[in-house]
């Protein structure tokens, strides 16, 4: 089965293009080295909760919305190959591609696809 990368972030509204340039950027990227697909979710009901949520685990301020996104790969071991490419690709440099938000309160995890339906 597939392997799947999931991100949650806080991006500012206002950086909506920046960040819709930098998931592009990052798309092609990823997928030349060996992502099936990229999928990159604009959040539009994303409710606070008082004790756990998206906005809450991001850290989300009244300015910003959370952003949620996935790579599919082939397997863990085309990802985990992926990834040491993608981290030495010069496109994906802070200098080159910056993130457009926060990436101290990136949440980010690796998952072994269990189903598909």
């Amino acid at each position: 089965m597939s392997y799947v990368d999931c991100f949650v972030a806080a991006v500012p509204n206002d950086n909506r293009e920046k960040y819709i340039e930098h998931a592009t950027v990052s798309a092609v990227v990823f997928k030349e080295h060996g992502a099936l697909e990229v999928v990159e979710n604009w959040g539009d009901d994303v409710p606070q909760g008082e004790v756990t949520s998206l906005p809450l685990a991001v850290k989300a301020q009244d300015n910003e919305v959370v952003v949620f996104s996935w790579v599919v790969w082939p397997s863990k071991e085309v990802r985990d190959s992926g990834w040491n490419a993608i981290m030495e690709d010069p496109r994906m440099s802070e200098e080159n591609n910056p993130m457009p938000f926060d990436g101290k309160r990136l949440i980010y995890g690796g998952f072994n696809t269990i189903l598909t339906a």
